[in-house]
């Protein structure tokens, strides 16, 4: 039985044909119901009243953006008569935009302005007009990022605000972000910031079927962030190379139920010939506008795993993977069609993908990273700021001789008792080491440069460090890391993958 919309098995999707136009039988139908029965009890879907609420979230930011640029528009000697005519817009993208967020996740949003606003208003008198709302907590503008951006809380929700200023005199409410002319005149970071909406609304152009796209996505999110490889920052896969690699399987199966889409994700992926990029249509034939463009005959050591965002100008968005979390992707694709097999052979059922592997079992050598401030305020600022150099760590320790593989758990941990005089979050690196005859390991250079040049020197130089903000750098044994984590954490097993599966843990909130 094949889909109302189905596509022909010769019409191209993407840069290839289909590999297979074929739609759901029964069994791939009544398996899609089960996935969507497990992911209900992981608390993946957000009620209608969860939904309701961020869309007025968004209602008050747009106006709180409207009446700023108005005010900005006034003191700029815009005429009157034009005020009410200068616009200015809230768009969003990622997962809210894909409409796969889950229950607590934040949402991506992008305050589009017209020529006369500046980035510098933006950090300068928007954020005192947050500052000044009583519904905006954990407030911080991160100026110096790849792309700047204003992080808070608003109303309950946590928001990642970009900033692109256009070259027009208005921005209209009905302006299409992917009409490439309004990339003429705008600087790079105006560009990047753009691009995060782009290629979200290019990514739902190009995919055949909007509803198992969501599905099948959702799906690969929780089983990504389960596993602890959902983190851009430290050089795993982000939001947006997720959702392609499903909008490419997608286009290989156009017709196929998100059951059986699951399951072509891991085959697909598990037998990938990196470094050939993922890519969802071809790259464009001319730069007229003259940005940079990824070019496969250009590729350098960043482009281990490239997959290729679908918006002029085209970019490889996983720069940030490096030789190790490949490795550990790939292991992690291979058990993943493992377990799938499983699954439709009814040695197991869908909880079984969404199973944990204990990484604190998994290695012997640790290298514990903490991150220490003085109070709250200043340490929401200080976990994002290590976090953002903990891939540089991790690259110092796989250069190292005799390193075989640095793994970095994506969350960080409190201590065991809190501490009234500082906070403290924690990293944890798992090591595995080549087999060697009297090898010995001295980290003590990597550890201080990376204290003191990576961390210390940065922050000092952006303006980030305040009195207390430290970081520490050990190196412990498995045994001791219960000086650190709970019994809970330390000795959780992976439970079995054979039916029946029992009790659930319900899934992290995204971050």
């Amino acid at each position: 039985m094949s889909t109302i919309n189905s596509t022909p098995a010769n019409k191209p999707i993407g840069v290839t044909s289909a590999i297979s136009s074929a739609g759901p039988k029964p069994e791939d139908t009544k398996q899609t119901e089960n996935i969507k029965n497990v992911l209900k009890e992981y608390g993946v879907f957000e009620s209608e009243e969860e939904l309701q609420h961020r869309m007025v979230v968004l209602a008050k930011l747009h106006e709180i953006v409207k009446e700023w640029i108005k005010q900005q528009s006034l003191e700029k000697d815009i005429p009157e008569n034009l005020i009410d005519q200068v616009g200015g817009k809230i768009f969003t993208f990622g997962s809210f935009r894909l409409g796969v967020h889950t229950q607590d996740a934040n949402i991506d949003t992008l305050l589009v302005a017209p020529r006369h606003i500046t980035r510098k208003d933006f950090f300068s008198s928007f954020y005192e007009i947050l500052e000044e709302n009583k519904e905006v907590k954990k407030l911080r503008a991160i100026k110096e990022a790849f792309i700047p951006v204003i992080e808070m809380e608003y109303c309950g929700i946590e928001m990642d605000l970009l900033f692109a200023r256009l070259a027009l005199a208005q921005v209209p409410d009905n302006l299409d972000l992917l009409d490439e002319s309004l990339l003429k005149h705008l600087d790079p970071k105006c560009v990047k910031s753009l691009s995060g909406c782009r290629d979200t609304d290019e990514i739902l152009r190009l995919v055949p079927n909007h509803k198992s796209f969501k599905l099948t996505l959702r799906v690969i999110k929780l089983w990504a962030k389960k596993h602890g490889i959902y983190s851009n920052v430290l050089g795993f896969l982000g939001g947006i190379s997720w959702a392609m690699l499903v909008a490419r399987t997608c286009q290989l199966y156009p017709n196929a139920a998100p059951s059986t889409l699951v399951e072509k994700f891991f085959l697909v992926f598990s037998k990938w010939k990196w470094p050939h990029p993922v890519l969802l249509k071809e790259l464009a034939a001319e730069n007229k506008l003259g940005f940079f463009v990824w070019d496969p005959r250009r590729m350098t050591q960043k482009d281990l795993m490239p997959i290729i965002t679908p918006a002029y100008p085209q970019r490889n968005s996983t720069y940030n993977v490096s030789v190790t979390t490949k490795k550990i992707m790939q292991d992690a694709f291979e058990e993943g069609f493992k377990t799938v097999q499983n699954i439709f052979l009814g040695k197991a059922d869908w909880h079984a993908l969404f199973t944990s592997p204990n990484f604190f079992q998994n290695y012997k050598h640790y290298i514990v990273l903490s991150a220490i401030s003085n109070n709250e305020e200043d340490h929401i600022q200080w976990v994002g700021f290590v976090k953002s150099k903990v891939r540089q760590l991790v690259g110092q320790l796989e250069n190292k001789p005799y390193i075989e593989l640095a793994h970095v758990n994506p969350n960080h941990y409190p201590p065991l008792s809190p501490d009234k005089d500082c906070c403290i979050s924690r990293w944890f690196i798992g090591l595995s080491f080549e087999k060697a005859e009297k090898a010995t390991l001295d980290l003590t250079y990597d550890i201080q440069y990376f204290r003191t040049d990576t961390v210390y020197n940065r922050a000092v130089s952006t303006k980030i460090y305040k009195e207390g903000m430290e970081t520490e750098v050990k190196y412990v044994r498995k045994k001791q890391l219960s000086d650190y984590l709970p019994s809970t954490v330390l000795k959780s097993k992976k439970k079995s993958s054979l039916l029946p599966t029992n009790s659930l843990e319900k899934v992290d909130k995204e971050k």
